[in-house]
């Protein structure tokens, strides 16, 4: 798909997306699925490790253009994914992340599998969050595996408790 939207054939989007991958400008986040569910969506999502680069690209020319612009949410997410990935990485452990989404459009942006325990994320860029916002934590009950405590990192300026597991968390926090 990523292919054909460029113009270029399959075998190439592939090499290039290599390239991007091993030069650390792009990070290629896989879908947790196991075979017992089939109706999970398997096509991994991309994120640009560097949204300054990300936002020159996409010609965003100053910080208040991005912030009001309809794509700043995704930045917050892709940026918020970056951060998280450079920490397990400069600790030199290699980061047990995943997302979750399932045909039904049900979707956790990042899922931590950590000694068999899925710790749900969902990034939001809001200042007032609510359970509405991890909604789809719930679709977990249905995996094989423990749920442990889960976060939505948000523009809180203090840790909130959502509900009895989920606490929202400041993105400053990270």
């Amino acid at each position: 798909m990523l292919g054909r939207d460029a113009g270029v054939s399959t075998g190439t989007a592939r090499s290039w997306l290599s390239i991007l991958q091993t030069s650390g400008i792009v990070h290629l986040l896989e879908p947790y699925f196991t075979n017992v569910t089939k109706r999970l969506v398997k096509t991994p999502k991309l994120y640009f490790l560097d949204t300054g680069l990300c936002a020159y690209l996409t010609e965003w020319s100053s910080p208040e253009t991005l912030e009001a612009g309809a794509m700043s949410g995704a930045v917050l997410e892709t940026w918020t994914i970056g951060e998280l990935l450079k920490g397990w990485w400069h600790s030199g452990k290699r980061a047990p992340f995943y997302f979750y989404r399932d045909k039904d459009q049900k979707e956790i942006d990042l899922l931590i599998i950590q000694d068999g325990t899925a710790y749900p994320i969902e990034i939001k860029k809001t200042a007032s969050p609510g359970t509405h916002d991890i909604r789809h934590f719930g679709v977990l009950d249905r995996l094989s595996l423990p749920v442990g405590p889960g976060a939505l990192i948000c523009l809180v300026r203090q840790a909130l408790p959502l509900t009895d597991s989920v606490y929202a968390v400041p993105v400053s926090a990270i």
